[in-house]
């Protein structure tokens, strides 16, 4: 099973219940520094997240 790629992370936590709790359970610095970076994947969202915690 392949990961979905979406354009951007406003779109991945709008389209994947997952990644949408995943990033309202970050710290809320931790969030700041995500939306930053270009996610595009929920393993990339939680790649950068433990990047920046």
């Amino acid at each position: 099973m392949s990961e979905s790629v979406h354009l951007c992370l406003s779109d991945l936590i709008d389209q994947d219940l997952t990644s949408y709790e995943y990033f309202h359970s970050l710290p809320a610095d931790v969030r700041q520094q995500v939306e930053e970076s270009d996610v595009r994947t929920f393993s990339e969202l939680q790649a950068c997240a433990e990047e920046y915690r």
